[in-house]
């Protein structure tokens, strides 16, 4: 196969590189033009902003007021940039917004960096070791320090009137408090929209979870806009189901069949437990809720008197443990278990896990927030086979959902 040679300079590009024989000449090329293009656009914002073009009459009163030197951090090193200012002090600068240091998007990759887990220090050498630039942990430090203005516009910002479905769950995360190290959690809500997207609607941080502290959570989702949530799935928090009945009293809540598994089998010695747990199945198998129920007693026939304790957490729960059978299988599969918002703490947990202790609730709650913009991305298609489950949706609740 003929090598293919590379295409040729354009005469001013020939001219321009002429003599470059080493990377440091052809950085320094590639430095000035840098420069150059961004000078060109400064003058270019302040010319718009003012209204006129330099020597000519001002329109707005204001004035140009000549410039301030200010050095820039790029991928091939330093770059010392002339900055317009004008009189009245109101030219704010886009490309090379007032206290950005940095260009070529090394800001992004500091942040990117610090929500994968890593700390300044490692920031700071990995930076060094690929992008051949010194930033201290200083600079570092105040980069991901202006993550927490983008995270409390996050987590303030106006919601959909109504969610589908929302998952609610929190992640639990050790964190320095008054010297101590304490437990706290941070209480997360996945909400499906009537496009079927998900979306991570909030995170809150408290020293435990509790059914008060949720009640707060989610008066919060309705001061954001939230009118109505149709089905909420949940672990067996006590208390749980009344705190959303009381904020949104037409939700339907379903409790999640895999903790109620999980917390029955505690009962249970290990050398039962795989029988024990193989019997359940019949009950959350069962075709519906008729059935279930007839299962839950066959059960209790077998295991009642060796696990009394297990048997009557299902009964204590079993109306909204059994919510999911009222809906269509592909709705039934999407709420009968909080797997949607495990996975979202588990891809956390990865992200965070080579922080053992954050030094106080904001480190906690930014490195949580940076984690969910990772994932969220991921998140762009409507969910398998939405238009279905949308007409499923629409047929069950049809006097509550307005497309």
């Amino acid at each position: 196969m003929k090598r293919k040679e590379p295409s040729p300079l354009s005469p001013i590009a020939q001219e321009l590189f002429k003599g470059v024989r080493s990377k440091e000449d052809f950085n320094a090329i590639v430095s000035e033009l840098i420069k150059h293009g961004i000078e060109t656009v400064l003058k270019a914002e302040v010319d718009a902003h003012l209204g006129n073009e330099k020597h000519e009459p001002s329109v707005t009163g204001n004035h140009r007021n000549g410039y301030t030197e200010k050095t820039v951090k790029g991928s091939i090193g330093d770059i010392a940039l002339s900055i317009p200012r004008d009189r009245q002090g109101t030219f704010e600068p886009q490309l090379v917004p007032k206290h950005q240091r940095m260009i070529d998007n090394i800001e992004d990759v500091i942040i990117g960096l610090y929500a994968r887990g890593m700390n300044t220090r490692d920031i700071e050498d990995q930076i060094r070791d690929i992008y051949k630039i010194e930033v201290s942990e200083t600079t570092v430090s105040n980069v991901t320090a202006r993550v927490i203005e983008y995270m409390k516009q996050w987590q303030n910002r106006p919601l959909e009137k109504q969610y589908f479905i929302a998952w609610m769950d929190c992640i639990v995360v050790k964190v320095k408090d008054n010297g101590k190290v304490n437990n706290k959690a941070i209480y997360l809500i996945i909400g499906v929209s009537k496009e079927g997207k998900k979306e991570v609607l909030g995170m809150w941080i408290n020293q435990n979870e509790s059914a008060s502290f949720w009640m707060g959570v989610l008066t919060d989702l309705k001061a954001r806009g939230v009118e109505d949530i149709l089905i909420a799935c949940t672990d067996n928090l006590k208390g749980f189901t009344d705190a959303i009945k009381a904020t949104f009293p037409n939700t339907d809540t379903q409790l999640c069949v895999v903790h109620q598994i999980r917390s029955s089998s505690k009962y249970v010695v290990w050398l039962d437990r795989k029988e024990f747990t193989s019997d359940l199945k019949s009950i959350y198998g069962a075709p519906n809720q008729d059935a279930a129920y007839e299962a839950l007693k066959a059960f209790k026939e077998k295991w009642g008197k060796k696990y009394p304790h297990a048997i009557l957490s299902w009964e204590r729960n079993w109306e909204n443990l059994t919510t999911f059978f009222k809906y269509p299988l592909e709705i039934r599969t999407m709420i009968y278990t909080t797997n949607a918002i495990e996975s979202l703490n588990s891809v956390i947990r990865k992200y965070t896990k080579t922080r053992v202790i954050f030094p106080d609730d904001t480190a906690a709650l930014k490195a949580v927030y940076l984690s969910i913009n990772i994932i969220e991305r991921k998140w762009t298609n409507h969910l398998r086979n939405w238009p279905l489950i949308l007409n499923q949706f629409l047929i069950t609740f049809e006097n509550r959902i307005k497309i």
